[in-house]
């Protein structure tokens, strides 16, 4: 069985939102996406769970991003372990 983690704390961990309760506000609004086993869908509720190899699309900057994830955070760390957590993707190949 693979480690899973709530999308709210993936988030905050690996540095999309500077809190928690930024990460789940931004789920709930309806800005990201994830795509598992190569079915996306919109993600409407901060416990859905991903886990490794999983994609995600999101607003960052006034633009849309999308990562795979690479790994599960232990805890928010410096920037630098935070993105050993992603690598970043095309976003028009997951759209």
């Amino acid at each position: 069985m693979s480690e899973r983690q709530r999308v709210d704390v993936w988030l905050h961990r690996a540095r999309f939102a500077k809190t928690r309760a930024a990460a789940a506000r931004l789920v709930s609004e309806g800005g990201v996406r994830l795509v598992h086993a190569g079915q996306g869908r919109r993600l409407e509720k901060p416990s859905a769970e991903l886990e490794p190899g999983d994609a995600l699309l999101l607003p960052q900057r006034g633009r849309v991003i999308a990562v795979r994830v690479l790994g599960l955070g232990r805890r928010r760390g410096p920037p630098a372990e935070a993105r050993l957590l992603y690598s970043e993707l095309d976003p028009q190949a997951l759209a």
